[in-house]
């Protein structure tokens, strides 16, 4: 009787303690906390900056065993992917990526650099190839930097550097993988068999508890909503429409004196475009400032010493430099290589040539729209011209009175008229005759 007595009571024992272990265990699981960070969308630098801060919460929080990036990209800046995968690499937790469908090009280059690679059922990674703003591939010099850095990332967590490789330029053949002319993506399966990933998971719940997190606190990182409508005017396309604003918006402005509708364009227009880069870190005070001194320079060449000579010349330099070191992450004078800056690059040079082809355009067909005439020229000129018969002035001459940007005014029979050159600047106090007039639309030249 006692032996049996004993016996259960050392049943009892270790039950208690099989209880003691498996919930000693489930408390230690649960204390651990993972970060979910969420990468989706265009690669750009309002997502890096957002992931570098989700990085440093995680960080300061001493609960943190693991950050987890999900990851659905089809890619974005090369320069904005550079960044995270720094962030990533410099991070002082482990790391690990969740590719949930997507993550090509700069999304396989950030996955890369965690420490372990997930893969969902029927993802891919890979097609890394760099193209321009145009959509065409880009120089040799900016694929050869594309694949050092997906050549250095693969390395530094030990997996096949050929392959990372094969996935920037379609020459490199891997062996029994890809071969030659075949830029290299691969599906989920074939990222687990040839190391690439280290799993393939059919849900997050289901990575996570292949990475031993399956009772984890799972903390997620969410985009505020200041970040998101940085993002969206950091976007470049709309950054190319705010760099329109405020160009066309200073030229029409310029062309009829005073703040108008054109000027408030163009003041909203800088506002909005250097704001989300400032705050972001990528625009700098003195960037802004030689834009405002551009700007400067431009009005004094404009008003005080008509023509086109130094100021101008060195206004326009000004405000093409500070645009394009708005767009890129330098630091004082010290820019990164240009095999970095190509996106900030294109844009900027495709908006201008959009912006003067816009100008050219709107400044031959614009003056003859009623609206326009109303809001920029005849708004302040309508007590000096009182709309007389063009039909007969085609042929005559007359003498400016304003400077003629390219509109302005003429008296013409001792009658003012607001007119176009043909195209040219021609000071006040200058002669010039009526080449032709058809509507309200007058057009002069130099006599």
């Amino acid at each position: 009787m006692i032996s049996e007595l004993h016996s259960k009571s050392i049943t009892k024992v270790i039950l208690a303690l099989i209880w003691i272990v498996l919930n000693s265990t489930n408390s230690i699981a649960q204390d651990k906390k993972v970060y979910l960070v969420e990468i989706e969308g265009v690669i750009d630098n309002g997502i890096a900056s957002y992931v570098k801060r989700g990085i440093e919460i995680a960080e300061k929080d001493s609960t943190t065993k693991l950050v987890l990036f999900r990851i659905d990209t089809f890619g974005g800046l090369v320069d904005a992917a550079d960044e995270i995968r720094k962030s990533i690499l410099d991070c002082k937790i482990t790391t690990a990526a969740y590719i949930d469908k997507n993550a090509a090009s700069a999304g396989a280059l950030i996955a890369l650099a965690c420490d372990s690679i997930i893969v969902a059922n029927g993802a891919s990674i890979g097609a890394a190839t760099v193209v321009q703003g145009t959509g065409e591939k880009a120089s040799e010099k900016m694929q050869s930097y594309m694949r050092s850095l997906m050549r250095s990332t693969a390395e530094v967590n030990n997996r096949n550097p050929k392959i990372a490789e094969a996935m920037v330029d379609e020459s490199i053949a891997v062996e029994g993988i890809s071969d030659a002319g075949k830029l290299l993506s691969l599906s989920a399966h074939e990222a687990v068999k040839f190391g690439i990933a280290d799993y393939e998971a059919n849900s997050l719940e289901s990575a996570l508890d292949y990475l031993g997190f399956a009772q984890a606190n799972i903390e997620q990182i969410s985009e505020r909503w200041e970040e998101s409508i940085l993002r969206l005017l950091a976007n470049p396309v709309v950054s190319s429409i705010l760099m329109l604003m405020m160009l066309g918006g200073l030229y029409y402005e310029l062309q009829s004196p005073g703040v108008g509708f054109p000027g408030i364009i163009s003041v909203i227009g800088a506002m909005l475009f250097f704001a989300p880069l400032y705050i972001m870190g990528l625009a700098q005070s003195w960037e802004i400032i030689l834009f405002v001194v551009g700007v400067i320079l431009l009005i004094i060449e404009i008003f005080i010493i008509p023509g086109f000579g130094l100021a101008g010349i060195s206004g326009i330099t000004l405000i093409i430099f500070s645009l394009g070191a708005a767009l890129i992450g330098n630091i004082g004078l010290s820019f990164p290589a240009l095999s970095q800056i190509g996106g900030a690059v294109w844009t900027l040079s495709i908006t201008i040539i959009i912006g003067m082809a816009l100008i050219s355009s709107l400044a031959r067909y614009l003056p003859e729209n009623p609206f326009f005439r109303t809001l920029v020229l005849e708004g302040a000129l309508k007590n000096e011209n009182e709309f007389h018969e063009l039909d007969e002035l085609t042929g005559q001459e007359g003498i400016t009175v304003t400077p003629l940007r390219p509109s302005g005014v003429v008296m013409i029979n001792q009658k003012k008229y607001t007119v176009v050159s043909d195209g040219e600047f021609i000071m006040s106090e200058t002669s010039v005759k009526v080449v032709s007039s058809m509507g309200n639309r007058i057009v002069v030249t130099k006599s």
